[in-house]
């Protein structure tokens, strides 16, 4: 069992992520002691969205291309959406998404970053949640969406919108110390 004072945890995330969904977990995870790092299919940084316009930006600590899913111990997709629709046409993106979900590593994401998810083909007879607009997409994909602040089905943990971050941080630390989850690959 993995403490979370001893935990990888990896976000992927591209320009347009929604600032709040990706600084709270990074910043209350840091604070827990896991060690938390950026990943993107660019170098350099990433720029944020920050409600109607840009905000800051994160470094990143690896490319996509170089994720190994064995270096983690969990997967957190911020949203916003203008992130999940970058990430969900690259390739080596989803190749990280594909090799968690293999994996049965935690798996965490929020509002659009769900999105990710369809495309991985790893929502198909599972509960879980996204922001409002794309509960039909989440159901078109074969999932049973739940309007709730936080679903968990066998490791993969969604949640809906910012205003949920609070129970959402929560639950990744509660799924990292829980560990591996045994689920069909994507």
């Amino acid at each position: 069992m993995t403490t979370i004072e001893s935990a990888n945890i990896l976000i992927l995330a591209a320009d347009g992520y929604e600032r709040s969904e990706l600084r709270v977990p990074l910043e209350e995870l840091k604070k827990r002691g896991a060690d938390v790092k950026i990943a993107s299919i660019k170098t350099g940084e990433i720029k944020s969205w920050d409600k109607k316009d840009w905000g800051d930006t994160v470094p990143v600590d690896l490319e996509a291309k170089n994720v190994k899913a064995e270096d983690f111990d969990a997967l957190v997709l911020p949203g916003g959406q203008i992130n999940p629709d970058i990430l969900r046409g690259n390739d080596d993106a989803m190749k990280v998404v594909r090799d968690f979900v293999k994996s049965g590593k935690p798996i965490v994401a929020i509002c659009h970053g769900p999105w990710l998810l369809v495309e991985a083909d790893a929502l198909r007879g599972r509960k879980a949640t996204s922001y409002h607009s794309i509960r039909t997409d989440i159901r078109n994909a074969g999932a049973s969406w739940k309007d709730e602040a936080v679903v968990v089905d066998n490791g993969i943990i969604t949640s809906r919108s910012p205003e949920d971050l609070p129970q959402f941080v929560a639950k990744i630390v509660e799924e990292v110390q829980e560990g591996r989850h045994n689920r069909r690959a994507a």
